[in-house]
């Protein structure tokens, strides 16, 4: 009688733990988002003839569910090598780093171009959010997923990550040691400048001590708020960049609607992860094929000499962590286009303003398509 109660007991036992079991399953399972993905073309480039796209969905291990545009060459057989991009920050699929995907994608790779958590027609709320762990965890769960796909070779995955996302780039590829090539577009340090301003110019204990109080109480009046987009209407004072910022983002040339840069940005106390954080002190152990490139011209120029200065001797200027120097230098590279801006690598520049007139070429496709097919092979 005992036996059969022990029976019964473990019987029922195991019911109600199948039934818990089941009830999480659901639960993770709904939980799942549902986007509603926009199925025409909305780029602000044409589609190319040498391509299949298809727009996919991939979740990543923070439970959200990101959107992208997959690129493939047509007529191509067998297990190919893939790219995943993403950026600039602030931007969306449909303007540089689809444009990257698609012309990579010519060149013989599986790309895939997605918009990075709470941006675009990703998931994640309040919109316009961003996290130095989540966005490095966006690429690496991109890499999941082209891993997965039975056209990609695994060992042969790299990603390309633009402006703000370069440095994202080079954070998830010194964590995640299955990127094996790595290339940094026009990039920016999102760390660096978020805790120290433009050229380290508010690197001091009272100028981020001014910034907390101002986001503490940003938090309690109004969280949602946004700003950061590029200004509208553009004065006449505006430095340089600004002004390429604007012809970018805010003409035909690169406006999308759901762009936070082409419309109000992010929201204020989005970042605030950021400014607390360095994205980019491991950098130096990165083993992988790196290819830093900038404009001559860019303002932003230094976040990559710095970048890779650090990620070659383990020092640089805006870096206060001193580290060893790198273990395979001899596959990093810096690579300055000579009279090229920050904006000319977001689509190649145009000799006139809004994207008109003749083309400027300054992305050098050749020299990608080089760099992924010697460290992807």
């Amino acid at each position: 009688m005992k036996d059969m109660k022990k029976v019964l007991l473990a019987v029922l036992a195991a019911g109600v733990l199948t039934a818990c079991t089941d009830k999480k399953q659901s639960t993770d399972k709904d939980m799942k988002q549902k986007l509603e993905l926009t199925q025409e073309w909305d780029k602000v480039f044409p589609l190319s003839e040498k391509v299949n796209h298809k727009k996919v969905t991939f979740e990543t291990q923070y439970g959200l569910t990101l959107a992208a545009d997959l690129y493939t060459p047509k007529d191509a057989e067998g297990k190919l090598p893939a790219i995943a991009v993403s950026g600039p920050f602030g931007a969306t699929k449909e303007q540089s780093s689809g444009l990257y995907a698609m012309r990579m994608a010519e060149r013989g790779f599986v790309t895939l171009a997605f918009d990075p958590s709470y941006t675009g027609e990703s998931s994640g709320e309040p919109r316009r959010t961003a996290s130095p762990d989540i966005n490095t965890e966006d690429f690496m769960a991109a890499v999941d997923y082209l891993s997965q796909l039975e056209n990609v070779d695994a060992e042969k995955i790299g990603i390309i990550g633009i402006c703000g996302w370069g440095g994202i780039a080079l954070n998830a590829a010194a964590a995640d040691t299955r990127i094996k090539a790595t290339v940094a577009s026009t990039m920016y340090d999102m760390t660096r400048v978020a805790g120290n301003g433009y050229y380290d110019s508010e690197d001091k204990e009272e100028s981020r001590h001014a910034a907390r109080e101002a986001l503490a109480k940003q938090r309690l009046a109004d969280p949602k708020a946004m700003a950061g987009g590029v200004i509208d209407p553009l004065p006449d004072d505006a430095p340089q960049f600004v002004k390429d910022y604007y012809d970018y983002y805010k003409t035909p040339r690169g406006y999308h609607a759901r762009s936070g840069n082409s419309n109000d940005g992010w929201r204020v106390v989005g970042t605030i992860g950021y400014s607390n954080a360095r994205f980019l002190y491991y950098i130096n152990e990165i083993r992988s094929a790196v290819m830093i490139m900038h404009g001559e011209k860019a303002h932003s120029r230094y976040f990559g000499e710095a970048a890779y200065k650090y990620m070659m001797e383990g020092k640089a200027d805006g870096y206060k962590f001193v580290g060893a120097p790198n273990p395979n230098p001899e596959n990093k590279e810096l690579l300055i286009i000579s009279d090229a801006s920050h904006c000319d690598l977001y689509d190649g520049g145009y000799k006139e303003k809004a994207g008109k007139g003749q083309q400027k070429n300054m992305i050098p496709w050749d020299k990608l398509e080089e760099f992924f097919k010697i460290n992807l092979k």
